[in-house]
């Protein structure tokens, strides 16, 4: 998937600065309900599928990457957004080498479309963890640059 398919400019947060995992979680399940792209009705019910999915494991991957999810119910189509924690000491996602986020995406995936959770989980995984990818999207100074830095990143298959 062409990770600018997945994202628009407004779906890239520079400058995230969210106090704790949690709360990163809630805000961006916020932005998703404020870009339209998530009815505001179905906000506490993705909230708390996405909040029982980190409980029972977190998504903190390596590399300053982590990837809250949920399957949900509510939408046709996936929902994403993601975080850029500009701060060098970024965010602690309990992730699995140990090392701070700097990166949260969150998905939001129809339950009836398994194949394309799994696929989309995989290629968002694949393309921030290219080392450049992720430095230019750290350093990138505004929403329309990190989109743009997103632009050479399609996956193929």
């Amino acid at each position: 998937m062409e990770m600018r398919q997945l994202f628009t400019p407004g779906d890239l947060l520079v400058g995230f600065d969210p106090a704790d995992k949690w709360d990163a979680i809630r805000q961006l399940v916020e932005h998703l309900v404020v870009m339209g792209r998530l009815p505001r009705a179905s906000a506490a019910s993705v909230l708390e599928q996405v909040l029982a999915r980190e409980r029972s494991m977190s998504t903190g991957m390596e590399r300053g990457i982590a990837i809250p999810h949920a399957a949900v119910d509510q939408l046709d189509r996936v929902a994403a957004c993601m975080g850029v924690i500009s701060r060098p000491n970024g965010l602690n996602f309990e992730s699995i080498d140990s090392h701070p986020t700097r990166l949260v995406v969150l998905l939001v995936i129809p339950r009836s479309q398994k194949l394309l959770h799994i696929r989309t989980l995989a290629d968002v995984a694949r393309v921030l963890g290219l080392e450049d990818v992720r430095e230019r999207l750290i350093r990138a100074p505004s929403a329309q640059d990190a989109w743009e830095s997103l632009g050479a990143t399609d996956v193929r298959r």
